[in-house]
């Protein structure tokens, strides 16, 4: 994703736009959470409200997706049980009380 480069009131370069961010869920972090719950790329989309066209494009590292889609699928794994920790980078296991109903 392109973003607009400026230098601001402090001399500082900044970035125009969403701002420049560290992606949380990565196409690696995703797969790996559909796997721990089972979920096909359909299974997903369908819990997180967003068409299957845009996982595999970003599964497969054709485009990058927007926060708001990145948040969606969060929220959709977490509330599959899946819980993201932090450890040296980004890491993902299932949480200690998973919903019985995957």
């Amino acid at each position: 994703m392109t973003y607009m480069a400026y230098i601001n009131q402090y001399g500082w370069f900044d970035i125009m736009g969403q701002g420049a961010k560290e992606t949380i869920l990565t196409p690696a972090l995703c797969r790996a959470a559909r796997g721990l719950l089972d979920w096909t790329q359909l299974d997903l989309a369908e819990h997180a409200a967003v068409s299957r066209s845009t996982i595999r494009d970003y599964e497969g590292k054709h485009h990058e997706i927007h926060r708001a889609t990145e948040a969606q699928l969060r929220l959709a794994f977490e509330n599959g049980g899946v819980a993201f920790v932090d450890v040296e980078g980004m890491g993902i296991c299932l949480g200690l009380s998973a919903p019985a109903d995957r």
